[in-house]
C-alpha cells in the first residue's frame, strides 16, 4: 500500500450537471441481456421485444350473460300481443356467461326475461337482435395483435392479458446489475450498537432500495477501508460482476479521499465535481468499459448524485425514460438565497394554507437525511439566479402525493414532542390527517400565522414586563388578525446536564463562574428569551456565557450536545432529558400554547384537532413522558374582531 502517491486533489471542477450526465451516458454501452420468466412473476420487468397475443380471447362465441341461446329469427315476431314459445335443445338451450354459443344459436336473451312454461318450454315478448350478448371471438384481445412494444413496463393488469392470451413467458431485459461500494474506516454496518468515532453505514442500504425501486439488481459490498489497494481490488471486483459500479465516499479533496485517482490509475474520469449544491464533489468514470459513480459520503449528496447520475442509467439500460416528478406553483415563505454559478437544490416542506401552497426551506445542510425524509418538494435555483424572494411564486418538483400536502395541518414555531403524538393521534382518528411541523421557534411561528404561512403555532414566549406566557406578543404582533389562543400545556423547564451533574451546577451563575459550554437556542425561540430573562435578573451578560451564540433550533439538538460532552449545559424541557438520559435541573414551569387563526378554529380540521388534544388517550400519552400537564377544557382565548 502506498498511500502517499496519492496526493490531495483539492480543486474540483464546476461542470454543468446536464452536461455531465450527457457525456457519461455518450460512454454509457452495456451489453444488454434478455432473459424468459414466467408471466406471473414479471410485474416490474421491462420487456425485451414486442409482445403478440397467441390466442384470441375469448376464442370462442361466449354468452355476456345468464339466460337462453337462440337463433335471432325465430324471435322477430315475438310481442306483448303475440308471444313467442320456444322448444329446449329445438329452437334455444340454457347458457351461463362464459360459455360457449353452439352452432346454430347466434343471440341470447337474458334469463330475466323469459317465462319458463313447463320444463322443456319458454315464452319470450320481445325479439333478439343477431349476436345481443354474446361475446364474439376476439372482442378482448385478437390472435397476434400486438399486446405491448419493446420497453414496456409490466403492471399487475398487463400479467392478466398475458395470461388471458396464453403468453405464459414473456422477454425481459435482464434487470442491470450495480454494485455499491461503501468506503470509510469509521463505517460499520448497524448492530444495534455503534462505539464512539463510528458512524453506521446507510447509504449502501439506501441506494441499493432505490436500485430495487428503479428494476435493477443491486450488489451490496462489504465495507472497503481507506486503503487505496482495498479499493482497487473492490473497484476491479465491481466491474467484473456489474453492469453499473457505484462507490460510496472518498469522491472528495480529503486527504483519504482516494477515489478519483485510483479510477484515474484503473480507467478514465470524464467528471470530478458538478455545479450543483449539494451533490458536487461526485465522480463520473470508466474502468474496463464498465461505468463507476464515486458519490460523497453526506447522505443528501450521495441520494441526489445517485439520482441524478445512476438513475439515467438503469433506465437507458431498460430503454425506457426516466421518471419525471410532478411539479406544482407555491408561495415561498422566506427568501432563499442560492449560489451564483451553481444549481441549488433545496428540500422544502408545503403546506395548502388561506386557499394557496406555501413552501419553506428545510435545513440545507448535506449530511441531514430527515430533511429528505421530511420534504414535499425539491426547489431548483437555477444557476444563474441568487436567489428567490418571500412571497414569489415558484415551481417545485414533487416528492410526496398532493393529496397528501393539501389535507396536512400546517404546524409552525416552538419545538415540542407532544406535536408529533399529536400527529400520530391525528392519523389514528382520520388516515388523511397529520401534522408537518418546522421547528423555527416561537416567534417564527407567531409571524407564520401573521403571513398566513401555518395553521397553528406552537408558543411559549414570556414577556418579563408582565411575567405573562403569550398574550402581549399577540397582542403587539397580531393586532390586526382575527387569531385564536388555545392554552394547550404546562411543562417544565430546566437545565439539561450530564449524567450526575458533573459541574454541579445549580443555576445560571454556576454556569459563567464555571465557564460551562452552553448550548443555546435560535433568536426568537421561547427557551432563548427565558435564558436571556433569567441573564439579566442575575445580572449577567451574553459575554459572560461560553458557547451563548451557538444556537440549534430544537430541544433534542440540544441536549443531544449535552448528552456526549459532561462539560456542556443547556436549557429545555424535562421530557426531552428524560428521553435523553440527561440529567435536569427545573428553573420554572411555562405556558406552552397553540396559536391558530380564527378560521382554522371554526373549520372541520380545527375541531378535530382540538378534540384529539381533548381526548382521554392523547392526555395520557402526553402525560406519560413525564413534565407535562395537558390544560383541561381550556377556555380559548379571541383576539382581534372577536375580542
Amino acid at each position: 500500500m502506498n498511500r502517499s502517491k496519492y496526493k490531495r486533489k483539492i480543486y474540483l471542477q464546476d461542470t454543468p450537471r446536464e452536461e455531465a450526465l450527457q457525456e457519461l451516458l455518450n460512454n454509457f454501452h452495456p451489453q444488454r441481456q434478455v432473459e424468459t420468466i414466467p408471466s406471473t412473476e414479471a410485474l416490474g420487468r421491462v420487456t425485451a421485444a414486442p409482445i403478440f397475443a397467441k390466442m384470441s380471447s375469448p376464442h370462442y362465441h361466449a354468452s355476456a350473460m345468464d339466460g337462453i341461446a337462440v337463433k335471432a329469427e325465430d324471435t322477430f315476431t315475438a310481442h306483448e300481443q303475440n308471444p313467442v314459445h320456444l322448444k329446449l335443445n329445438e329452437s334455444f338451450v340454457y347458457v351461463n356467461t362464459g360459455n360457449e354459443i353452439p352452432a346454430p344459436y347466434n343471440a341470447v336473451i337474458m334469463i330475466e326475461h323469459i317465462q319458463e312454461i313447463d320444463d322443456v318450454t319458454v315464452e319470450i315478448i320481445e325479439p333478439a337482435a343477431p349476436w345481443q350478448h354474446i361475446r364474439p371471438i376476439g372482442e378482448d384481445i385478437v390472435q397476434e395483435e400486438m399486446l405491448f412494444p419493446q420497453g414496456h413496463k409490466i403492471r399487475p393488469v398487463d400479467i392478466g392479458v398475458l395470461l388471458a392470451s396464453q403468453r405464459i413467458e414473456v422477454p425481459v431485459v435482464k434487470k442491470p446489475v450495480v454494485s455499491i461500494i461503501p468506503t470509510g474506516n469509521e463505517l460499520v454496518f448497524p448492530d444495534g450498537e455503534t462505539p464512539p468515532g463510528k458512524l453506521v453505514e446507510f447509504n449502501g442500504s439506501v441506494m441499493a432500495n432505490y436500485i430495487h425501486e428503479w428494476g435493477g439488481e443491486p450488489l451490496l459490498s462489504s465495507i472497503i477501508k481507506d486503503d487505496p489497494d482495498a479499493m482497487k481490488e473492490a473497484l476491479l471486483q465491481g466491474v467484473e460482476h456489474s453492469d453499473i459500479v457505484v462507490i460510496n465516499a472518498g469522491s472528495s479533496a480529503g486527504s483519504e479521499d482516494y477515489t478519483v485517482h485510483i479510477i484515474e490509475e484503473l480507467g478514465e474520469v470524464y467528471t470530478h465535481g458538478v455545479a450543483t449544491r449539494p451533490g458536487k464533489p461526485v465522480i463520473l468514470g470508466k474502468i474496463k468499459d464498465k461505468l463507476v459513480i464515486g458519490v460523497p459520503g453526506y447522505p443528501v449528496s450521495a441520494y441526489l448524485d445517485f439520482e441524478w447520475f445512476v438513475q439515467p442509467l438503469v433506465c437507458d439500460y431498460l430503454q425506457i425514460p426516466v421518471p419525471k416528478r410532478p411539479k406544482l406553483k407555491v408561495k415561498l415563505g422566506r427568501r432563499i438565497v442560492g449560489t451564483m454559478g451553481a444549481e441549488d437544490f433545496i428540500r422544502m416542506s408545503i403546506g395548502f394554507v388561506n386557499g394557496e401552497y406555501v413552501a419553506n426551506p428545510l435545513p440545507r445542510a448535506a449530511g441531514v437525511t430527515m430533511s429528505l425524509v421530511k420534504a414535499d418538494g425539491m426547489l431548483l435555483i437555477p444557476s444563474h439566479l441568487l436567489g428567490f424572494e418571500q412571497g414569489e411564486m415558484v415551481e417545485v418538483d414533487l416528492l410526496k402525493p398532493i393529496d397528501e400536502i393539501s389535507q396536512a395541518i400546517v404546524f409552525n414555531g416552538s419545538h415540542d414532542l407532544t406535536i408529533d403524538i399529536l400527529s400520530s393521534h391525528l392519523k389514528k382518528n382520520n388516515p388523511n390527517s397529520k401534522i408537518i411541523s418546522s421547528h423555527v421557534g416561537s416567534m417564527a411561528g407567531l409571524m407564520a400565522i401573521k403571513k398566513g404561512e401555518a395553521h397553528v403555532a406552537g408558543t411559549h414566549l414570556l414577556d418579563p414586563e408582565t411575567n405573562t406566557y403569550n398574550i402581549p406578543y399577540i397582542k403587539k404582533f397580531l393586532a390586526d388578525k382575527e387569531v385564536v389562543l388555545y392554552p394547550f400545556l404546562k411543562r417544565k423547564q430546566g437545565w439539561f446536564v450530564a449524567k450526575g451533574n458533573p459541574l454541579g451546577i445549580e443555576n445560571i451563575k454556576d454556569i459563567a463562574n464555571l465557564k460551562a459550554d452552553f448550548v443555546n437556542r435560535q433568536k426568537g425561540a421561547g427557551t432563548r428569551i427565558l435564558f436571556d430573562l433569567l441573564l439579566k435578573e442575575a445580572g449577567l451578560s451574553t459575554e459572560d456565557i461560553v458557547g451563548y451564540r451557538r444556537e440549534m433550533f430544537s430541544h433534542l439538538s440540544v441536549a443531544a450536545e449535552v448528552k456526549v460532552d459532561e462539560h456542556a449545559v443547556g436549557l429545555g424541557i424535562y421530557s426531552v432529558a428524560k428521553t435523553m438520559d440527561i440529567d435536569f435541573i427545573p428553573v420554572s414551569d411555562e405556558s406552552y400554547d397553540l396559536l391558530m387563526t380564527k378560521e382554522f378554529f371554526d373549520s372541520e380540521q380545527g375541531k378535530e384537532l382540538l378534540s384529539v388534544i381533548q381526548s382521554k388517550d392523547f392526555k395520557q400519552d402526553v402525560e406519560a413522558i413525564g413534565g407535562y400537564e395537558v390544560v383541561d377544557h381550556p377556555e380559548p382565548i379571541f383576539f382581534g374582531n372577536e375580542s
